[in-house]
């Protein structure tokens, strides 16, 4: 039998937590005007460009697929818990959902208007950057968008008991810089990073990245 993939480690912390999480984060874009800002301006950015499918790679219970949505986006939700796309099924249900990786985007090339990546590189390997944005750049049309949002660091961080439950996983907090690089390997133009001081319960500072995708 083969050893089971980190992959499979996150899928089950996030299937155990699933309920708890979405309850903690349900409203949480409430007290996030800055993010709710960045949210937007995403929004504008790919409806400019004619497309307004998006993919929320990596969406958790949905909560930011259903903010885009109110927006005017066609955004559909992908992430690699079916805990998580069950909850967000049952939250949004004119939102579509499907269980899959940041890796490996069911869909089909140039084939969306951007791509949001909130907080879901948290379990991606530095080295593994590249081959996600790459991923991205196929799914996305020429000019289209990404949205990136992680915490910052450089380290990797072992999750005790998160959420109250009795799982363990790793999170690896990224370096901006490498960040922008590895974008800019896989075809993407950066726009901008926003860094922001952390706000409590947070620990460390937090990144925002626009890119394009080359035309």
């Amino acid at each position: 039998m083969a050893d089971p993939s980190p992959l499979d480690d996150v899928r089950r912390a996030y299937d155990a937590v699933a309920e708890d999480y979405a309850e903690l984060l349900r409203d949480e874009l409430g007290g996030k005007p800055l993010d709710r800002a960045l949210l937007g301006a995403f929004a504008e950015r790919v409806a400019a460009t004619g497309d307004v499918r998006v993919i929320d790679a990596g969406c958790g219970p949905g909560r930011i697929a259903g903010h885009l949505r109110r927006l005017g986006l066609d955004v559909s939700g992908v992430d690699l818990s079916p805990g998580m796309v069950a909850i967000a099924r049952r939250t949004y249900p004119d939102v579509d959902f499907a269980v899959g990786s940041l890796g490996a985007l069911e869909t089909g090339d140039a084939s969306s208007g951007g791509v949001l990546a909130w907080y879901s590189i948290i379990h991606t390997e530095t080295d593994g950057l590249a081959a996600v944005f790459e991923e991205f750049a196929r799914v996305v049309v020429p000019g289209g968008w990404v949205l990136l949002a992680f915490q910052i660091g450089g380290e990797r961080v072992r999750l005790v008991r998160p959420y109250g439950h009795d799982v363990e996983l790793d999170a690896i907090r990224h370096d901006v810089d490498v960040v922008e690089s590895a974008l800019g390997a896989a075809g993407f133009t950066v726009e901008s990073r926003t860094v922001r001081e952390p706000a409590p319960p947070e620990r460390v500072r937090q990144a925002y990245v626009f890119a394009q995708r080359a035309w």
